[in-house]
C-alpha cells in the first residue's frame, strides 16, 4: 500500500516550491493523489466510552496525548466541542531537545504531542480519550503512526494527575479485553512529564495550510470521521492557538 510520509512530503514540496516546472508538479500530485486513493488516514472505529471518568468542578482542565505527527492531532481536537485550546508540543524528553529539528531524530525521547485545555463542564476526559482512540489516531502501532516512523510519533498519554492516569490505565484494559481493535493497543502512560509547545510555524498547521499534501492524505479524513462519528461533540469552526489572548 502507498503511503506518504510527512519528511517525504516536506521534502518534495519545497523541491516543487523552488523548483516549479509544470510536468514535474503534473507528476508530483499525480503520485500524491494516487496515494490518497491508496492509503490515506488510519481507519476510525465507533469505540465504547470508558467505564470510568473524571469527577471535576473545576472550570478548566488539561489534557496531554501523542498520537504521531501533531498536525492531525491537534486539529481534531480543535473541532471539539468544549476545548479552549489545542498546543502542538513536545512531552517525554528536556526542554534543551525540544526542538522540531533534534525531536525528528528520534532520539531525544521526545513525542510530538497536543496539549489540550478544555472545560470538563462540557466535555470529559474520558470522552477526549474516546475520540483520541478512535479517530485521532491507531493506538494499536508501536512507535509509529502510518508512514511516520520513530518514537517521537508514539502512542502516548501523559497524564496531569493520578485521577487522570487511573482513567487511562482502566479505559486501555477495557479496550483491549473487548478486543475493540485488531491487535493490542500499545500506548504508554508516562507521567511526570514536561509539555513543551512547539515552533509557532506548526500551530493551527491543518487550519493554515489546508491543501498541503500530507495534511489532505492523513489529517483531513480523520476530522471528518470525528464528525460523522461524534456529530454532539463535533463544531465546525476550530478553536485556534493564534487567537488566544497573549499574556
Amino acid at each position: 500500500m502507498t503511503k506518504v510520509s510527512k519528511v517525504s512530503v516536506q521534502t518534495a514540496y519545497g523541491f516543487l516550491t523552488n523548483w516549479a516546472y509544470p510536468a514535474v508538479l503534473l507528476l508530483f500530485f499525480g503520485v500524491v493523489w494516487f496515494a490518497v486513493s491508496q492509503s490515506g488516514a488510519e481507519e476510525a472505529r465507533v469505540i465504547p466510552p470508558p467505564a470510568i471518568d473524571e469527577k471535576s468542578q473545576a472550570k478548566e482542565e488539561v489534557a496531554v496525548i501523542a498520537g504521531g505527527c501533531f498536525w492531525g492531532v491537534q486539529g481534531v481536537f480543535q473541532h471539539v466541542k468544549g476545548v479552549t485550546n489545542a498546543v502542538s508540543g513536545y512531552a517525554g524528553g528536556a526542554r534543551k531537545t525540544a526542538h522540531y529539528d533534534m525531536v525528528g531524530l528520534g532520539s531525544t525521547g521526545h513525542a510530538e504531542a497536543v496539549r489540550i485545555t478544555y472545560d470538563p463542564r462540557q466535555i470529559s476526559y474520558g470522552r477526549l480519550l474516546q475520540i483520541y482512540f478512535s479517530v485521532a489516531h491507531d493506538p494499536t502501532q508501536l512507535n509509529r503512526q502510518g508512514p511516520d516512523i520513530g518514537t517521537q510519533y508514539r502512542s502516548a498519554i501523559f497524564p496531569e494527575d493520578v485521577e487522570q492516569a487511573k482513567i487511562a490505565k482502566t479505559y486501555i484494559g477495557e479496550l483491549n479485553r473487548a478486543r475493540t481493535f485488531d491487535a493490542a493497543i500499545v500506548t504508554k502512560i508516562e507521567p511526570d512529564q514536561t509539555f513543551y509547545p512547539a515552533e509557532a510555524y506548526h500551530q493551527d498547521f491543518m487550519v493554515l495550510n489546508p491543501s498541503y499534501p500530507y495534511i489532505v492524505i492523513h489529517d483531513k479524513p480523520k476530522v471528518e470521521s470525528l464528525k460523522r462519528l461524534f456529530p454532539e461533540q463535533y463544531r465546525s469552526e476550530p478553536v485556534l492557538v493564534s487567537a488566544q489572548p497573549s499574556n
